[in-house]
C-alpha cells in the first residue's frame, strides 16, 4: 500500500512535477487572474474559490494556494452544498490533480486492447484520429451506429451537443444503475423526478436502504445528523448494519428483497385505522378507494412472515408516523431493495407521503437544476433522428426519461447486434467496464466495437480499453458551464494551469465539433466565452464571479404551490398513466426470487471513503479506505467452516472473484456485502490495482420492466474457501 501525508505532499507532487514541469506553479493566465481578483498576494498565497467535483454534488470549495500550489481544499461557507465543510474525498481532490498516473497527453493504442499500449500523440493528430473515425461510421453505418455516453456534469451541455448534433439516438447515463425506480416512481404519482427534502421540522424518519451518512449528498447528510442530534426517531431498514444504522433509534435488518412488503404493510395500517390526512387526500389525490381495497390484505401479520420483522413493530412504526405527520417522512431513497420490484416499493414509498399529508412540510417541490436566467451560445436545432434507441427507450420502456435510459440494455443490444449493430463508443467521464453488471459481458461489448475514444483524467478500466484517450484537465484546472443553485449562481475556475496538454471538456467538445463539421452547435471562442455569454443576460461580468466563485440574484417571492404534473393534475395514488399502459396502477405485492440453497444474497453499497468506482487511485482516500473484504455473518462463516481473514471465492452464474473475508454480525446470515470499484483491471492505476475484487464480475444482469432500473441486490452467490 502506498502511504502519502499531507506532510510529504509537497515532496511527492514535487517529484511528479519532473514530468509536468510548471504544472504545480501558477504562471499566467491563472495567477493573473488570481492576483487581479485580490485572490492571491504577490507570493502566489491566499485562496481561490471553485466547485469539488469528487462527486456529482459539486460542493463549494475555497482552494488554498501557497507558493503557487494548491496545498488544501476547504469547504466554502457560501455555497449551500458545503455550507464551509467539505467530506473526505472533497478534501483529497488535490490528490486527484497531482495524482501520478494523470494522463497528460493524447493517447493512442499501440498494441491489442487491453495490453496497455499506447504512444503519445498530439492534440491535432489524437483529434483527427478521432473526427476520421467517427465520421466514416456515420458515412457507412448511420449516425445512431455511434454510442455517446457520460456521467452526469456540468459540461454535459457540450457532450449533448455533440451527441445530438452528430444525430445518434444513443445516450448512454449511469443513472439505471442508480436511481431509475425512484425517479420513474415519483413521476408516475407526483408528475416531478425528485421532491426535495426538508429536515428542519422533522420528527419521524424511515430510511429505506438509504445509507445517509456515507451518501455523495453531504448536505443531506449534515442535515440528516443535526436532525439526529435534535431526537427526531429514525426508522432504518437494511439488511446490512452500516453507520446510518448506528445513528438510527431502530435498525430493521429486513429479508432482502421485501421492503415492498414492510411499505405495503404500512398502507394497510394507517388506512385501516383512519390514521391518514383525510382532508389531504380529498382535495390533492385520485384513487384513494381502489387503493385501500388492494392494502387491505397486506396486514402486519401477512408482511412479518416475509419481512422478518414483527407484526407489532409494523403496526407501531405506522401510527407513529401517522401520528408524527405532517412532521414525519418516508426517505425514498436510490435504491431500496435493488430488486425488480423496487419500482413498487418507491410508489408505496410515495404514497405513504402523500396521504399522511407531509407535503409542504417534508417534502417539497423541487426546483430542479434550472437554467438560473442563465444565456447560451446561439445553435441551430437538432437533426431529426428516426433511429430506434439501443436501450429500448421508449419502445421497450416507455416510461424512462430519455436522459436517464437504462444503460445495462444499450450494452446488451450491442452483443445482441439488435435492432442494430453499433460501431463506435465515446465515453466521457465513465467507466462502463466498472459500473455495469456482469464485466465479462461488457468487454465483449467493447470487443464488438471498430473504435473507442475516452476522454478522463486518468487511464480507467474503459479507457484501457480505448483507441484514443482524451486528456481531460481536472477540476481544479479548468472551467466548466456556471451552475445555479437557488438564488445564487456558482462558478468552477482553474486555481491552476492544466497540467501538460490535459484541456477542458468544453475546448475537447468544441474542437471535435468543428473538424465533423458540427460548429454551429459550438459557438464560443474559448471558455470564458462560453461563460460570458452565460452571464449576459444577468448583466453580470466574469471578473465580478470570479471573485467570490458565486452572484447572488434576488430571490423569487411566492408560497408553495400544491402542483402535480400529471395527467388529473393530482397526485395519483392509482397511477393513470400505468393503467392506460397495461401495467399496475397500484403497487401490489411483487414476490423477489428466493435464494437458491447454500447461496447469499450479495448486497453492495456506498462508503464514506469512495465515490463509486472512480476515486480509488487517489492516494490520500487510498490509504484511509477500510480493506475490501467481503462481509459474512459470523453464523454463516462458523457453518462454512471459514475464519476472518479467510482467502474465499465467491461465485455467481456469470463470474467468480477471490478476497478476504470479513467475519461480523452487521449483516444477516442470508447476504454477503462487498464495496464496489476495486478489482481494477487497468494497469496504469498504480495506487488501486490488484487492490480487492470487482462486484461487477458478479452482478447479473436483472432489470426493472417499468423503470429499466438494474436489480443488484437479486445476484446470488456461493461462497467457499479459496
Amino acid at each position: 500500500m502506498t502511504n502519502i501525508s499531507r506532510r510529504n505532499f509537497l515532496k511527492i507532487s514535487g517529484a511528479a512535477a519532473g514530468a509536468v514541469m510548471l504544472g504545480h506553479f501558477l504562471p499566467p493566465p491563472v495567477a493573473e487572474a488570481a492576483r487581479l481578483a485580490g485572490q492571491i498576494d504577490a507570493d502566489g498565497d491566499g485562496y481561490i474559490p471553485t466547485l469539488c467535483e469528487m462527486c456529482v454534488w459539486r460542493c463549494g470549495v475555497r482552494a488554498k494556494i501557497a507558493k503557487g500550489k494548491v496545498v488544501k481544499l476547504e469547504g466554502n461557507p457560501d455555497q449551500p452544498h458545503s455550507q464551509g465543510r467539505l467530506c473526505a474525498r472533497g478534501q483529497s481532490g488535490l490528490m486527484t490533480t497531482y495524482d501520478p498516473d494523470r494522463v497528460l497527453y493524447p493517447l493512442v493504442r499501440v498494441g491489442q486492447r487491453g495490453e496497455g499500449k499506447f504512444r503519445r500523440a498530439s492534440w491535432d493528430e489524437a483529434l483527427d484520429i478521432v473526427a476520421t473515425k467517427m465520421q466514416e461510421i456515420k458515412d457507412k453505418y448511420g449516425p445512431e451506429a455511434m454510442i455517446f455516453s457520460s456521467t452526469h456534469n456540468l459540461s454535459q451541455v457540450g457532450f449533448e451537443n455533440l451527441l445530438n448534433g452528430f444525430g445518434s439516438p444513443n445516450y448512454g447515463t449511469q443513472r439505471s444503475l442508480c436511481f431509475n425506480a425512484m425517479i420513474v416512481a415519483n413521476l408516475m404519482t407526483y408528475g416531478m423526478e425528485e421532491p426535495a427534502r426538508d429536515y428542519s421540522q422533522l420528527k419521524y424518519l424511515i430510511l429505506t436502504g438509504r445509507n445517509l451518512t456515507e451518501a455523495i449528498s453531504t448536505s443531506e447528510t449534515a442535515a440528516f445528523v443535526d436532525a439526529v442530534a435534535r431526537g427526531v426517531k429514525v426508522i432504518y431498514i437494511d439488511p446490512r448494519y452500516t453507520k446510518t444504522a448506528a445513528k438510527s433509534t431502530e435498525w430493521l435488518p429486513i429479508k432482502p428483497g421485501t421492503d415492498l412488503a414492510f411499505h405495503l404493510a404500512l398502507l394497510n395500517v394507517i388506512i385501516g385505522e383512519k390514521l391518514y390526512n383525510e382532508k389531504f387526500v380529498e382535495e390533492h389525490t385520485v384513487g384513494f378507494d381502489e387503493l385501500a381495497a388492494e392494502v387491505a390484505q397486506y396486514t402486519p401479520e401477512w408482511a412479518a412472515a416475509l419481512t422478518e420483522i414483527p407484526a407489532d413493530m409494523i403496526r407501531c412504526i405506522a401510527r407513529e408516523f401517522s401520528e408524527a405527520a405532517p412532521y414525519a417522512l418516508a426517505h425514498n431513497g436510490w435504491r431500496t431493495s435493488n430488486f425488480v420490484n423496487s419500482f413498487q416499493t418507491q410508489r408505496a414509498i410515495t404514497i405513504l407521503n402523500a396521504i399522511t399529508g407531509n407535503w409542504g412540510v417534508t417534502l417539497l417541490p423541487a426546483a430542479g437544476e434550472g437554467g438560473g436566467g442563465l444565456g447560451k451560445p446561439p445553435q441551430p436545432p437538432y437533426p431529426r433522428i428516426s433511429a430506434l434507441r439501443l436501450d429500448g427507450v421508449p419502445w421497450k420502456y416507455p416510461f424512462v426519461p430519455l436522459k436517464l435510459g437504462v444503460f445495462q440494455q444499450l450494452r446488451d443490444s450491442i452483443l445482441e447486434g439488435k435492432p442494430y449493430q453499433a460501431r463506435g463508443w465515446f465515453i466521457s467521464r465513465q467507466n462502463p467496464v466498472q459500473s455495469l453488471p456482469d464485466r465479462n459481458r461488457t468487454l465483449e461489448a467493447l470487443g464488438k466495437m471498430d473504435f473507442i475514444v475516452t476522454v478522463d483524467v486518468i487511464l480507467n478500466d474503459t479507457s484501457w480499453f480505448a483507441d484514443v484517450v482524451l486528456p481531460e484537465a481536472s477540476y481544479l484546472e479548468r472551467y466548466d458551464p456556471l451552475l445555479p443553485v437557488g438564488n445564487r449562481i456558482f462558478l468552477r475556475q482553474p486555481v491552476v494551469e492544466p497540467q501538460g496538454e490535459a484541456k477542458s471538456a468544453l475546448w475537447i467538445f468544441k474542437q471535435l465539433g468543428e473538424r465533423l463539421g458540427l460548429s454551429d452547435f459550438f459557438q464560443y471562442e474559448d471558455e470564458e466565452d462560453y461563460l460570458r455569454q452565460q452571464l449576459m443576460p444577468l448583466g453580470v461580468t466574469l471578473e465580478e464571479i470570479k471573485t467570490h466563485g458565486f452572484i447572488e440574484l434576488p430571490k423569487k417571492e411566492g408560497g408553495l404551490e400544491y402542483k402535480w404534473n400529471t395527467p388529473s393534475g393530482k397526485i395519483e395514488l392509482k397511477s393513470s398513466t400505468l393503467e392506460g399502459a397495461g401495467y399496475t396502477a397500484i403497487p401490489k405485492w411483487e414476490a423477489p426470487p428466493a435464494a437458491p440453497d447454500g447461496q447469499f444474497h450479495l448486497l453492495t453499497g456506498k462508503v464514506g471513503q469512495h465515490t463509486q468506482m472512480s476515486t480509488q487511485n487517489n492516494q490520500y482516500l487510498h490509504k484511509y479506505q477500510d480493506e475490501p473484504r467481503l462481509w459474512m455473518n459470523a453464523q454463516s462463516a462458523e457453518k462454512l467452516g471459514l475464519k476472518d481473514w479467510d482467502l474465499v471465492e465467491v461465485t455467481s452464474e456469470v463470474g467468480s472473484v477471490k478476497l478476504a473475508l470479513q467475519v461480523t454480525q452487521a449483516i444477516r446470515p442470508d447476504s454477503v456485502y462487498m464495496t464496489p470499484g476495486f478489482g481494477k483491471l487497468s494497469k496504469g492505476l498504480t495506487t488501486a490495482y490488484g487492490v480487492g475484487a470487482s462486484d461487477s464480475v458478479l452482478h447479473v444482469t436483472y432489470t426493472d420492466p417499468v423503470s429499466g432500473g438494474q436489480a443488484l441486490s437479486q445476484t446470488c452467490v456461493t461462497v467457499k474457501k479459496a
